[in-house]
């Protein structure tokens, strides 16, 4: 099949890519230049595993090609993909829907014959009809039909999660012919055994939300406990791991620390937030404003920590930040709880030097200010604390011993809970966590 996938950020060079693995020819739509001529090359302007190359064969085989004209798109095909983002307003905590409406704006007055728009991004509840509105006043003699396919992607498993995810969602508009066509679409990863829900655009949307609210809670329900167990001595790893037997609960996503960053869990669980208050249903989601709370907390006291072990004042100390992506096996550093802490830090009077495997030129753009080092031996010489603030393999694996003879203080705390305990403690260090 033919189609067009709008905009080619994180989400939609990844769909398009997996698109063009399934078999289909894909025009990828981005309006901007240096993004475009990165990806029309086979480069990923991000770290993505796995997505260069699926990139680069297709862009090679000529099943994927890249452009920025929208009246190239409405030749090509009469299926659409929206893939924008969809950011969090400044100053509110709605979502900034403006590249979705650009997209459908632009598209609509250009198509000759009737199509199918697919939303990808994430919204809030709601758009989708509003979208379908939008585009019965635009079209000219055609029918559009808008219907909404939310991405359940995880960074650094995204080519994984599009190409063998655990569900597909399709919310239709009573009466669409679309199911037929998206099911011709994913039949490669349906007739595996993934399950396809069908439902109506509304409850689409809500499933994205939701299960991002979800996961949201779950994280902090766990740092939340983690406050409890530093209070009384207990060890909220072990707790996790017992209550993560229990079924109903699962391990996954339990693990205690610095907590969620990134795209798009904040601005997501906030949009939530807002447009059940526009729904006249604040009071319902009241509880993901703690769940937010929690989770800033949990920055501050990284810092609070750094200052204690630093003797109580963080001016003229020299702290190595090991970890500037939100999470490892990305690049992203949106809403990045490392940078944040290292910048609250460097605030207090600190020198805060940071190392990350992927994420340094990202970093440098968002804190410029900031020292950065070659290597994580680099980022430790002559440091007074250490701090692990993404859990990436090369720092679970550091050398404890190799570690201590660069660094001025054998401090560490590990705001992930990732390293083994015993082995620095073992080697003098101060473990904090």
């Amino acid at each position: 099949m033919r189609m067009v996938v709008l905009g080619l950020g994180y989400l939609g060079a990844t769909h398009a890519a997996c698109m063009a693995e399934l078999g289909h020819e894909v025009l990828g739509i981005e309006v901007v230049p240096e993004k475009r001529d990165q990806l029309a090359r086979g480069e990923v302007p991000f770290y993505e595993p796995g997505l260069p190359d699926l990139l680069k064969r297709h862009i090679d085989s000529g099943k994927l090609t890249i452009s920025d004209s929208y009246a190239q798109a409405v030749e090509f095909a009469d299926v659409f993909f929206i893939a924008v983002g969809t950011p969090q307003k400044k100053g509110d905590y709605s979502a900034d829907l403006q590249y979705v409406d650009a997209a459908v704006d632009e598209l609509v007055p250009l198509l000759r014959r009737d199509a199918l728009i697919l939303g990808k991004s994430t919204v809030p509840v709601g758009t989708a009809q509003r979208l379908a509105d939008k585009a019965d006043e635009l079209a000219k003699d055609v029918a559009v039909e808008i219907a909404w396919n939310p991405e359940f992607l995880r960074e650094g498993f995204a080519v994984q999660d599009t190409l063998r995810p655990d569900r597909l969602v399709l919310g239709i508009f009573a009466g669409s012919r679309a199911e037929a066509t998206v099911r011709e679409i994913y039949e490669p990863i349906i007739s595996v055994g993934a399950p396809f829900i069908v439902t109506d655009p509304q409850t689409a949307e809500l499933v994205k939300t939701s299960a991002n609210a979800f996961l949201a809670t779950k994280i902090s329900f766990i740092n939340a406990i983690a406050e409890v167990c530093e209070a009384a001595g207990a060890d909220v790893k072990a707790v996790a791991d017992a209550i993560g037997y229990d079924a109903r609960i699962g391990r996954r996503f339990l693990n205690a620390g610095l907590g969620f960053g990134g795209g798009c869990l904040p601005k997501d669980i906030r949009a939530f937030m807002a447009r059940a208050g526009e729904l006249g249903a604040a009071e319902a989601l009241s509880f993901l404003r703690e769940v937010d709370n929690v989770n800033m907390r949990r920055r501050t006291r990284i810092v609070e920590l750094t200052r204690q072990v630093c003797g109580g004042a963080l001016l003229g100390k020299r702290i190595a930040v090991l970890g500037a992506a939100f999470k490892p096996e990305s690049d992203d550093v949106r809403d990045s709880p490392a940078l944040n802490v290292a910048g609250q830090i460097q605030l207090q009077g600190a020198s805060v030097t940071v190392y990350d495997p992927k994420a340094m030129d990202n970093s440098r753009k968002v804190f410029p200010t900031l020292d950065y080092a070659g290597s994580a031996i680099d980022a430790c010489e002559s440091a007074d604390a250490v701090l692990v603030l993404t859990e990436w393999d090369e720092f679970v694996s550091l050398d404890a011993r190799r570690l201590g003879s660069v660094v001025r203080s054998l401090n560490i705390i590990d705001g992930r809970n990732c390293l083994d305990r015993d082995a620095w403690e073992t080697q003098g260090w101060n473990y904090r966590t």
